[in-house]
């Protein structure tokens, strides 16, 4: 069983990855299979190392499998850290709606508590 800072960090390290346009676009890329290193940097105005330290951190958040076949490096992707991105943002959903549900209560019971307001 994970800790729960284990946990934080794995979340940290996914809401990283996803925070950039460009490593977003190389997710968006692997969703239609796999790819070569070389091709995911192809539509980007970067070098290869650029791109390369992308991938590490898709990587890093377990966005990205590695497969390597001789001199060639083939990635695909792992939905998995969007499901746990997805299950912590409706956990926090649920949270917040449950506490704005009570806070709308008590102001509702205050103004009826007191109606020349």
């Amino acid at each position: 069983m994970m800790t729960a800072k284990e946990t934080t960090s794995d979340l940290d390290q996914i809401l990283i990855a996803l925070a950039d346009p460009t490593r977003r676009a190389i997710l968006h890329r692997l969703s239609e299979g796999e790819a070569r290193v070389t091709e995911l940097a192809r539509p980007f105005a970067m070098s290869l190392n650029a791109v390369s330290k992308h991938i590490q951190v898709l990587e890093r958040a377990r966005f990205v499998t590695r497969r390597r076949a001789g001199r060639d490096h083939y990635l695909s992707i792992n939905p998995k850290p969007l499901d746990e991105a997805a299950a912590w943002i409706e956990a926090q959903r649920a949270a917040w709606t449950a506490r704005l549900g009570a806070l709308d209560a008590l102001l509702k019971a205050e103004d009826a508590a007191n109606p020349e307001k």
